[in-house]
């Protein structure tokens, strides 16, 4: 079967934290034998790259057994699916936490995928006052906009759905939805600037196709490097200009 272009899940994880006894603020040192219960992953959301369902499981119900098992299995299987995990600091946070709840839990490692992470666009190629979603968000998104705590504020959002707060949970489960959706839309604007992925070696196709999907090119001179001289294209689409996979 052809390749017309890769699987890019959208990807964020909630995780419960760490309870531990501690007897001051600042500069704590927690020993293994001072912690009362470890973290696991509380709730996810994901989607694939511009389809419209969101995917989400949480510990609704379960959470006081802290067993996420049940909650990884269909995570697995869509990590499984994809080519390009798509995150907000996920190749430091979301993709690792990830791997060690999978281990933890028995699975084996999943089909290899490579990450795009905002962060590093962001941080590569522009001098905002903040790389944090919120702020990317609230800066250039026109529709989803990353979601502040209403009702449980802060840390508490978390304690609450630890006792199982049904409100806490329908709270947890928008602001975890919505990180995904403001994610996606942050992306499709700031696509152009990323080239840490040649997305044409996906294509079954020797015609060139832009990250966004789309085959209205323009040609825009050469792009040289020590292997050879590559024809240089600009989409006409999203702006983006890439070189041909063709020496």
């Amino acid at each position: 079967m052809s390749k017309s272009s890769p699987r890019i899940l959208l990807l964020d994880i909630e995780t419960a934290p760490i309870i531990a006894h501690v007897w001051k603020l600042w500069d704590q040192n927690v020993a293994l034998n001072q912690i009362e219960k470890d973290w696991f992953i509380l709730s996810w959301s994901a989607k694939w790259l511009d389809e419209k369902e969101v995917f989400y499981k949480d510990l609704r119900g379960k959470v006081k057994k802290g067993c996420d098992k049940a909650l990884l299995k269909p995570l697995y299987k869509l990590l499984n699916e994809c080519d390009i995990v798509l995150h907000q600091n996920g190749k430091k946070f979301d993709v690792p936490k990830i791997n060690a709840r999978l281990v933890i839990n028995g699975f084996k490692p999943p089909s290899p995928y490579r990450q795009i992470d905002l962060r590093d666009i962001v941080k590569k190629n522009f001098g905002f006052t903040s790389g944090k979603l919120e702020y990317i968000t609230h800066t250039l998104n026109k529709k989803y906009k990353k979601q502040k705590h209403n009702k449980f504020a802060g840390h508490e959002l978390w304690t609450e759905c630890l006792k199982d707060n049904p409100k806490a949970w329908a709270e947890m489960e928008k602001y975890n939805k919505y990180d995904v959706l403001a994610l996606e839309e942050a992306y499709k604007i700031l696509r152009a600037w990323d080239s840490s992925i040649n997305f044409d070696v996906y294509h079954d196709s020797l015609n060139n196709v832009c990250s966004c999907g789309s085959s209205h090119l323009k040609k825009n001179g050469y792009h040289y490097t020590n292997n050879g001289k590559m024809e240089r294209f600009r989409c006409k689409s999203c702006g983006r200009t890439f070189a041909s996979k063709r020496n």
